[in-house]
């Protein structure tokens, strides 16, 4: 009974499409939760989170890819017509960073494009943003029961996110500061 009105209220590629943010969200959260909150750096959960990091990439693109495999088959995309590509730029976008990411999460890619590859796994934080507008986008006015936790877990990652960048920012300026600091009361 529950797989019926399970099944029934949440269709197959909504259902990937959130395996795949779930996953997504994942490969995000070891580094964020290490530099937002420093006593977890040597948890367990985080460091099992990195250690499989890139599988659980190439989870979530398989996942997304399920996702996008449904919802074209469904809805009969007309690939040919600009109108598709406005209507689901950022799902588009989204596909294509993954993918990119997903062909290069392997060490031949590392050691070949070395600067170039962590450069381009930076996208992953642009696919973040994308993904968030995809979702608001794309669920607004048909959410289901997973939706919300949806949106919280990366509006979490969002805030994560932001706040980890600020704080990196904060690290590289403190070390002028306190030179500055140090340097002032001699020239007196």
């Amino acid at each position: 009974m529950y797989a019926t009105w399970f099944y029934d209220s949440i269709p197959l590629a909504n259902l990937l499409g959130c395996l795949a943010i779930v996953s997504y969200i994942l490969t995000l959260l070891p580094t964020s939760l290490r530099i937002v909150f420093p006593a977890l750096k040597k948890a367990k959960f985080p460091i099992k989170l990195l250690k499989y990091r890139r599988q659980l990439g190439i989870l979530a693109f398989i996942l997304a890819l399920g996702h996008a495999w449904l919802l074209i088959a469904k809805r009969n995309f007309d690939f040919f017509d600009l109108t598709t590509y406005r209507v689901y730029v950022h799902g588009s976008a989204t596909f294509i960073i993954f993918t990119l990411l997903t062909v290069t999460s392997n060490d031949w890619c590392v050691k070949k494009m070395k600067k170039n590859w962590r450069q381009l796994h930076q996208l992953t934080y642009v696919a973040m943003f994308l993904l968030f507008w995809h979702i608001n986008d794309k669920m607004s006015g048909h959410w289901n029961f997973m939706t919300p936790l949806v949106v919280i877990g990366m509006a979490t990652m969002i805030i994560l996110f932001l706040r980890r960048r600020w704080l990196e920012r904060q690290t590289k300026k403190s070390p002028k500061v306190k030179e500055q600091k140090s340097i002032e009361p001699l020239s007196d």
